[in-house]
């Protein structure tokens, strides 16, 4: 008997009767169909071409989901954090418990995923958003896309998965974006009054 053998290094990983594990490349592909799944099947294959060539493609927001753009000063204000260093991006995965976010390094701007209902049920809020450059997007709109694998800045690609979306259908919760927009305009609202 190996060492091994009698520490349990390599003893299989025992589950409940009825569990169903899914392994990393189940889930992305499960996600992948779920994101692609707002397309018709031309535009499907067209869309996973260019994920595969440019790492990223415009799917279409209202349906499955909408976006929460947020311009990277209010996240980095509401964070304390800095623009790229990664630790935007940790924080941003704790205060919306995972829910998927896009980084869009040129335009300095996040785009927090949630419920597509979102534009129709905060419609006040967003108004008052307006003012701060937030803006969310639905029906009618288009957003760039990185490939699931894409979580890091890298100037090979025009965006990337600040907050990676876990599984399908996994989206931010509206009330934590919220929460984040008002810390950011707080927090800006104190640099702008230290300032003068």
């Amino acid at each position: 008997m190996s060492s091994e053998d009698t520490e349990g290094a390599r003893r299989p990983v025992q589950t409940e009767p009825g569990v169903l594990v899914h392994s990393g490349a189940d889930r992305r592909l499960a996600t992948e169909h779920w994101l692609l799944s707002t397309l018709t099947d031309r535009k499907r294959q067209a869309a996973r071409r260019e994920w595969e060539r440019n790492g990223i493609t415009a799917l279409p927001m209202g349906t499955l989901m909408s976006a929460v753009r947020l311009p990277a000063s209010l996240v980095v204000a509401a964070t304390g954090g800095r623009f790229l260093s990664g630790e935007v991006d940790r924080m941003l995965g704790e205060i919306f418990e995972g829910g998927p976010v896009i980084c869009d390094p040129g335009g300095h701007r996040y785009y927090a995923l949630v419920p597509a209902s979102v534009p129709r049920t905060w419609p006040d809020a967003l108004d008052d958003w307006r003012a701060h450059e937030v803006e969310c997007l639905g029906k009618g709109y288009h957003l760039c896309v990185p490939r699931l694998d894409i979580t890091r800045h890298d100037e090979a690609y025009v965006s990337y998965w600040s907050v990676p979306m876990p599984s399908m259908a996994t989206l931010c919760t509206p009330l934590r974006v919220a929460r984040l927009i008002a810390a950011g305009v707080h927090a800006l609202g104190a640099q702008a009054g230290a300032d003068r």
